[in-house]
């Protein structure tokens, strides 16, 4: 019943979209013809799994690096692996084992 009710979500949005992207201002057709330049997309950001097990035994790492205080930038930093608590700022709350960005 919820991947039916998120279809149907789905659908009514890219409808919606859809119809909105007909209906186009003479003036934004315009700037690209005066500027000769085609109007440049902004890059969609990648969805992926972050964390420490991913970060460690990515392609190339060193695992123990990361425990390493002196390790070079391309291994990160702390920030990155931790999550912080929102009531108290510069709390640390927990280690991200696995993290999955969508």
């Amino acid at each position: 019943m919820k991947t039916y009710l998120l279809g149907l979500i789905l659908l009514a949005i890219a409808a919606t979209t859809a119809s909105a992207e007909s209906f186009s201002s003479s003036i934004g057709s315009n700037r690209e013809a005066i500027s000769g330049r085609p109007k440049k997309e902004m890059p969609l950001r990648r969805a992926g799994v972050y964390g420490v097990f991913p970060r460690a035994f990515a392609r190339g790492r060193n695992p123990l690096q990361m425990l390493n205080p002196r390790a070079p930038a391309k291994y990160g930093t702390a920030e990155q692996s931790v999550s912080f608590d929102p009531h108290i700022p510069g709390k640390w709350n927990g280690i991200k084992f696995f993290e999955i960005v969508f």
